[in-house]
């Protein structure tokens, strides 16, 4: 993507910020992040090495009298007690699922031009819809407008399914009486296959012995069959890590890699490695990884894809400069 060139215009906070997928699309579109948090503090190390220094580690609840006058504010906040992955406890996690009031306290006091939020695709359907549903109400009580719509990567340039909501809020009192408009999905002309690692170490080469339970359709209730080597991968998870089977994770024959070592108890099929999560969730070429594998998939899991964010971002910039009373 293009970063475009103009003098930063307009402020962002970013709230759950993790490694800054949603905050790099807003920076290429021309906004300017100030402010910056996440509870995490591989996610913050990752964070300072390749966005910025405007990161704060800690506890939102605790540091959200600090933050500063800002026009946008956005954030991914958590969406495990949403997910389909998860337990879906929503509001009830008292840790992570109320985290989204926080929010609302924060517009109440700071009342930014727009607000741009996202989540898990399961976040409309929560509870009957009843989640989703007092997330709007409170937002409209605070006199913002609300659309929302469900954006999938693959639709920005990326070949991986992820289906994400992203939500943006209007403040009614700042804006022209003007509908927002979502950007358009665009014609995916890469597959998963171009953006592989033309050299891979062999530690990413499944064994014969896991390959049986990676490769293997299930047991008992759980019959699933795998697959590989998908054209446009399936949505990365944080817990890639683990290596779950095939039907639910990312796994690709590479016999140029597996030629390059002799290994008998490995095979020519192995799982994606973080640089190749990178290119798949739209992180820039010069990314540094200053973290372990594991904390990387984690990061990479967890994160809004750069391409997605950027898009929206740009739609958000162009609002602005139109509507703005």
């Amino acid at each position: 993507m293009e970063r475009i060139k103009k003098k930063s215009k307009y402020t962002v906070v970013s709230l759950f910020s993790g490694i800054g997928g949603l905050d790099l699309g807003f920076e290429f579109a021309g906004f300017k992040v100030i402010w910056a948090n996440d509870f995490d503090k591989y996610a913050v190390m990752t964070y300072r090495k390749n966005v910025n220094d405007n990161i704060h580690l800690g506890d939102i609840r605790e540091l959200k009298d600090s933050i500063p006058n800002h026009d946008v504010l956005i954030g991914g906040f958590p969406c495990q007690p949403f997910s389909t992955l998860g337990k879906l406890a929503g509001f009830k996690d008292e840790n992570r699922g109320n985290l989204f009031f926080e929010i609302a306290d924060i517009i109440s006091q700071k009342k930014p031009k727009i607000v741009v939020l996202e989540n898990v695709k399961n976040l409309l359907n929560h509870d009957k819809g009843k989640t989703f549903n007092t997330i709007k109400t409170v937002l409209e009580d605070l006199n913002y407008t609300v659309y929302y719509s469900i954006l999938n990567s693959k639709d920005f340039g990326v070949p991986q399914q992820r289906n994400r909501i992203f939500i943006v809020a209007i403040n009614k009192e700042m804006f022209k009486s003007a509908y927002f408009k979502f950007p358009k999905p665009t014609k995916l002309s890469i597959t998963t296959q171009d953006l592989l690692d033309s050299s891979v170490d062999k530690k990413y080469f499944l064994t014969r012995k896991i390959s049986k339970t990676i490769l293997g359709e299930g047991t008992k209730g759980y019959i699933v069959k795998p697959t590989i080597d998908k054209q446009i991968s399936k949505t990365l998870c944080a817990t890639m890590h683990k290596m779950h089977r095939a039907s639910q994770d990312n796994y690709v024959t590479d016999q140029s890699s597996f030629s390059l070592f002799e290994d008998d108890n490995r095979i020519n099929i192995r799982k994606l490695t973080p640089n190749e999560c990178r290119k798949l969730q739209g992180f820039p070429s010069e990314w540094e990884q200053v973290v372990s594998d594991c904390q990387a998939y984690k990061q990479f899991g967890n994160a809004v894809t750069v391409n997605v964010a950027y898009e929206v971002a740009k739609v958000v910039y162009r609002y602005l400069e139109e509507n703005l009373l």
